[in-house]
């Protein structure tokens, strides 16, 4: 699933095509909003919150997406066909650019207002504007015995971090993804937020998340998914498992020497 620096990327390109133009095509294609229609409009701007997109029209309408697994936006000019089939979930076009959502797994249109609808169960935003490494520190030590790994991923902990994240920031950190939350010093795990934040603030504006400084394929990370590949830093192979329970287990990948405990 993207994480929230994919997805930020992605509201990015969203903006650059979108914003400030006004609508020509709008065509919702999930059977709750197959009859809405934003031709006519003009696209304020797009902003990512986590892992979920919000597109902000003129009206007072958002419209919401998210991508899960498979979903992805792709910018084209328009006149150009789009996919056949069922692929496309959504499309928003001016007389430049078209905007084609692919196989979203969340499509929904809420009052601009009323945003928090969608997103406000989320924890604080890695990379919004108001990320509050305290606030963030804070709803980890509500369920003090969950493991440090499996907190991360929730996002009404967090919102952003996925499990590539997760894994380097943990590196980064010297933390392994097993230790329960209780038996990580409070000012350690503010320190880990704000580890959290700027790894990935860091990547952001990068092609692909990277933590080594290397982008040539295959080097930019630490561990995530180098599972039996020597550390880069100590050389003892790295180590992979499912985190979680069914059906919700995830990947994760450590390094026992580094990470110890």
């Amino acid at each position: 699933m993207p994480e929230g620096d994919a997805v930020y990327r992605t509201a990015k390109r969203l903006r650059e095509a979108l914003d400030g133009r006004v609508l020509t095509r709008s065509d919702f294609r999930v059977p709750r909003h197959a009859t809405a229609d934003l031709r006519g409009r003009a696209v304020i701007t797009t902003v990512s919150y986590g892992k979920h997109l919000l597109t902000r029209v003129q009206g007072g309408v958002t419209v919401h997406t998210h991508l899960r697994m498979d979903g992805s936006w792709r910018v084209v000019a328009t006149g150009r066909p789009a996919p056949r089939g069922d692929v496309v979930r959504l499309i928003l076009a001016n007389e430049e650019w078209t905007a084609l959502g692919l196989k979203l797994g969340m499509v929904d249109l809420v009052p601009t207002d009323r945003e928090d609808r969608v997103v406000g169960h989320l924890g604080p935003d890695l990379l919004g504007p108001d990320w509050d490494a305290a606030r963030a520190a804070s709803n980890l030590r509500g369920d003090p015995r969950r493991t440090i790994g499996e907190a991360l991923l929730d996002q009404r902990n967090l919102a952003g971090i996925g499990t590539i994240w997760r894994a380097e920031t943990l590196f980064a950190a010297r933390l392994s993804p097993w230790r329960s939350v209780e038996s990580i010093p409070p000012g350690d795990l503010d320190s880990l937020m704000t580890l959290a934040h700027r790894l990935m603030d860091a990547s952001k504006d990068a092609p692909l998340p990277v933590t080594t400084g290397d982008l040539r394929p295959g080097r930019s990370l630490f561990v995530y998914g180098r599972a039996r590949r020597p550390c880069r830093v100590c050389g003892y192979p790295i180590s992979s498992g499912e985190m979680g329970e069914q059906p919700y287990e995830r990947l994760i990948f450590w390094c026992r020497v580094c990470q110890p405990g």
